[in-house]
């Protein structure tokens, strides 16, 4: 039995929660989502909270129902409260500036790299060496986070590079002579 599962997904008062089928649609303050869960999955919903069903003796259902309720509550998280990932530049000559939708870097390469945000992700940058990646589908979020971040990924004898803020990267030691 999946202890993720089981647990029931609580709905707060200001989101909105519609089940139509193997879909379900999540509305709340920051935006709309939806997902459509597996076949072997069914949703109910319980007063003020969403319920998994599914067959317990079957190993693959049990898998799917947690990843559902795990999805389903990144969901709820994500219309009433948002997500958000913070990147730090470190490197002489780091920097980073938002113009529109077009996230502009230069990491120490002959030419500025240019990102282009999708739509459903905003991008900030509050100084030249921050950049704030928000959004409501937690999985988009650290994607492109993820993305940006692999354009100059911290090496490991200075460290420099794109890393998240609360990344903690293992310096080695320089070769003796």
């Amino acid at each position: 039995m999946s202890r993720i599962a089981k647990a029931p997904v609580f709905i707060p008062k200001s989101v909105n929660v519609n089940v139509d089928g193997k879909s379900i649609f999540v509305k709340g303050v920051k935006g709309e989502i939806n997902y459509t869960v597996n076949h072997l999955v069914d949703i109910k919903i319980n007063d003020d909270a969403i319920v998994m069903q599914w067959d317990s003796l079957s190993k693959s259902a049990t898998a799917q129902a947690g990843t559902a309720r795990a999805i389903i509550n990144n969901m709820v998280t994500g219309v009433s409260d948002g997500f958000e990932l913070k990147l730090s530049l470190v490197g002489v000559g780091y920097r980073a500036q938002i113009k529109e939708d077009v996230l502009s870097l230069s990491l120490g390469f002959s030419h500025p790299v240019d990102f282009i945000v999708p739509s459903g992700v905003t991008v900030e940058t509050p100084s030249q060496v921050e950049i704030i990646v928000k959004g409501i589908d937690k999985q988009l979020v650290g994607q492109v986070a993820a993305n940006i971040r692999k354009y100059r990924s911290p090496e490991p004898y200075k460290g420099k590079g794109v890393r998240y803020s609360n990344e903690n990267v293992v310096r080695k030691e320089a070769k003796k002579k």
